[in-house]
């Protein structure tokens, strides 16, 4: 029997419970919540796109990929929005297959991917068919050209936040990978190589009580320093323009409590002055930089002749921050150094030789890959498309009428270009 707590919906207890709807039931409750119609499979100037209409529609949103769950999209049906979804069988969709979809009709938002390079081109094209919002569906927005946001008046919205311990989680993987060899033992035992256990197979290093080096330490940076120290036991060092006085002072009463309770040496953090520093320091590295100008290439051929031979690299923020081509130079002349990457320079393709180097490991992109963060993400994304529009200001209560049940939490979203920020979710450039 389902019970239904105070406040809840009775679609959720219907939905979370073995219950079977009835149909009349079911077809009352689409109806309220915009879904009067079956999606439609169309062609908009030669490019298929599913169309979901509600019974009031009002906005147009197009999305340029198919999203984990539908929850979202009740939520932008419920809200009016007739919901185009992209169905090209393009993995990264260029430049002019968006502006197509963006100029076949009146448009208020695009929600869009990080591999889609958003500049004055799309922006002025969604600006022309009344559009007011960008909805990034990541955490970063190097892909997104601020000042040309600016330009067209249009709000952009990220998703930051919800990925911290998921991406966190998978430095960590990547960490342990390289360090352990895993990989490596993992292709050869697959090739049937496996003859009995010997002394030196695949003999990697220990982590416990090392040094790890952070280059910017925000939430991600912050989470797998915590994981570092509290699970191993690591001291950390790191370089980032502005002090994390939170993560300081966490680290002190962690050591604080080993001697109390472990009677174990203590743990340690320091901040140091330069990137250059924490590279010749630690034992491994992680990057969790935004990129910038600043940051392009940031590890370099000199900074990486700078670090420990056997010392591992860790890239689970951006690409470009390493200099891949000189990356794959040092791991091939430095066979005990090695690396975990998420992202690359040229991505999706990988540098010549990157591929053949046994000591890293190379994973494609999957640092937000968990199912609770990738419905995270949709969620805040959705919320972005709904939250600004020309004549109405943000409102932490109702989204056009919705309770904020459906949005299950208010996102912490960054919006540039938009002309009267006053909500304090809101953040213009």
């Amino acid at each position: 029997m389902a019970v239904r707590r105070l406040g809840q919906p009775v679609w959720d207890v219907l939905c979370r419970s073995n219950a079977s709807v009835p149909t009349r039931i079911s077809m009352c409750f689409a109806q309220q919540r915009g879904m009067a119609s079956s999606p439609k499979q169309q062609d908009v100037n030669g490019i298929p796109v599913e169309v979901h209409t509600p019974s009031d529609r009002r906005f147009r949103v197009v999305v340029t990929k198919n999203l984990p769950g539908d929850r979202w999209l009740q939520v932008l049906l419920k809200a009016g929005c007739q919901v185009e979804i992209c169905k090209h069988s393009d993995t990264i969709l260029s430049q002019d297959i968006i502006k197509t979809l963006i100029s076949a009709d009146k448009t208020h938002a695009v929600l869009g991917q990080l591999t889609e390079q958003w500049d004055g081109t799309l922006f002025e094209a969604l600006a022309k068919a009344g559009g007011s919002v960008y909805s990034n569906y990541a955490v970063g927005y190097n892909n997104v050209k601020v000042e040309d946001a600016n330009k067209h008046g249009i709000a952009v919205g990220n998703t930051p936040g919800v990925l911290t311990e998921t991406t966190a989680e998978l430095a960590l993987s990547l960490t342990f990978a390289a360090a352990r060899r895993i990989v490596e033992a993992d292709s050869f035992m697959r090739a049937g190589k496996y003859e009995g256990w010997l002394p030196n197979l695949f003999v990697g290093n220990l982590l416990q009580r090392k040094t790890v080096g952070i280059v910017g330490a925000g939430r991600i940076g912050t989470a797998y320093a915590r994981m570092m120290m509290e699970g191993h036991k690591c001291n950390l060092v790191y370089y980032d323009p502005y002090p994390n006085k939170f993560l300081e002072n966490y680290v002190a009463e962690y050591a604080k409590l080993l001697e109390r309770h472990g009677k174990e040496a203590p743990v340690s953090i320091r901040k140091l002055d330069t990137v250059e520093e924490v590279l010749k320091e630690s034992d491994v590295v992680s990057l969790h930089c935004a990129l910038t100008d600043e940051t392009k290439h940031l590890i370099n051929t000199e900074r990486l002749n700078m670090m420990k031979k056997d010392a591992v690299l860790v890239n689970a923020s951006r690409g470009p921050v390493v200099d891949e081509v000189a990356l794959v130079k040092h791991l091939q002349e430095n066979p005990n150094f090695r690396a975990g990457l998420d992202v690359f320079e040229d991505e999706p393709k990988m540098k010549p030789g990157l591929a053949d180097c046994e000591n890293a490991v190379i994973v494609p992109h999957i640092a937000s890959a968990s199912l609770w963060t990738r419905a995270g993400m949709v969620r805040d994304a959705q919320c972005s498309c709904l939250w600004y529009h020309p004549g109405n200001a943000p409102h932490p209560e109702v989204l056009y009428g919705i309770p904020t049940e459906y949005c299950w939490a208010i996102p912490i979203t960054i919006h540039f270009g938009c002309q009267d920020c006053s909500h304090v979710n809101f953040h213009c450039k």
